[in-house]
C-alpha cells in the first residue's frame, strides 16, 4: 500500500510517505512557513520513492484541531491531489496523532492530549491504547480509543483522565502549567510539552483506518476546528 500524509496543524510542518510498512518523513519546526515548505516536502518524498501521485492508494492529513490556517493548508493539499487523481482521503485527528506519539515514547497507554488554542483555551481529548476487547495492546501502531469527545475549552474545564497511569502531551500543558498541576490528584506520570503531531504518526494511523474502510472523498476532506468562532478576537469574546 502507498499512502501520502501531510500535517501543518501546529508549529511543525511534515509530510510522510508510507509504502508497504516503511515510512519516510520530512519534518521541520517552522511556524508560519508551512505553505512555503509543504509542497517541496511532498515532491521530495515522491521523487525519492520514484513514484508520482497517481500511484498512491490513499492520502491522509491532520484534520485538526489546531491552527486555523494550518489545518486549511493540509486539507487544501490533499483535496487538490485527491480531486486530480480520484484518490480516497483519510482524515486523522491531530490529538490522536499526538497521543500515538506519546504512547510510543512512554509505553503508557492513556494520554491527555492538549494543544494550546490561544484565547485562553485549549483543544483536548483523552485517548487510550485499547483493543476492541478493551485490553491494552502492545502493537506497533496504537489501537487508539477516544474516551468521550474532543473539545475546546478553558484549561480549568479539562477533565483529567480517570486512570492509574497517564501522561499529558502537547503544547497546552506547558501553556497553562499552574492550572493543570492544580488539577492532578492521581495517576499522572509526566508531561511531554513538546510532543507535536507528525505526518508519520498520521500515516500509520491512517493506514489502520483505511484497512477498516474508513476514508472520504476529496470533497469531504475538510478541517475540524472544534471552535465555531475561529475568527473572533479575544476582545470580542
Amino acid at each position: 500500500m502507498k499512502l501520502l500524509a501531510v500535517d501543518t496543524s501546529t508549529e511543525a510542518c511534515s509530510a510522510a510517505l508510507y509504502i508497504d510498512g516503511d515510512v519516510k518523513q520530512q519534518y521541520e519546526l517552522a511556524p508560519r512557513e508551512h505553505s512555503r515548505l509543504i509542497l517541496g516536502m511532498v515532491d521530495a518524498l515522491l521523487r525519492e520513492a520514484d513514484i508520482t501521485a497517481k500511484h498512491l492508494d490513499a492520502l491522509a492529513f491532520g484534520r485538526g484541531p489546531g491552527s486555523f490556517m494550518g489545518v486549511r493548508i493540509a486539507a487544501g493539499i490533499v483535496q487538490g491531489i485527491a480531486f486530480a487523481h480520484s484518490i480516497p482521503v483519510v482524515p486523522v485527528s491531530t490529538l490522536a496523532a499526538i497521543s500515538s506519539a506519546a504512547i510510543e515514547q512512554t509505553g503508557v497507554n492513556n494520554v491527555l492530549a492538549v494543544i494550546d488554542a490561544r484565547m485562553q483555551e485549549v483543544y483536548w481529548g483523552v485517548y487510550s491504547n485499547r483493543s476492541a476487547s478493551g485490553e491494552p495492546t502492545s502493537d506497533e501502531t496504537p489501537y487508539l480509543t477516544l474516551l468521550g469527545e474532543e473539545r475546546v475549552s478553558a484549561p480549568e474545564q479539562v477533565v483529567i483522565p480517570d486512570s492509574d497511569q497517564w501522561v499529558a502531551a502537547g503544547t497546552g500543558w506547558a501553556a497553562y502549567p499552574d492550572v493543570f498541576k492544580s488539577k492532578v490528584d492521581h495517576g499522572f506520570i509526566s508531561s511531554l510539552d513538546n510532543c507535536l503531531p507528525s505526518a508519520e504518526a498520521i500515516a500509520r494511523l491512517a493506514v489502520e483506518d483505511y484497512k477498516k474502510g474508513v476514508s472520504v472523498s476529496a470533497a469531504q476532506a475538510v478541517p475540524v476546528y472544534l471552535r465555531d468562532n475561529v475568527a473572533r478576537k479575544t476582545k470580542d469574546r
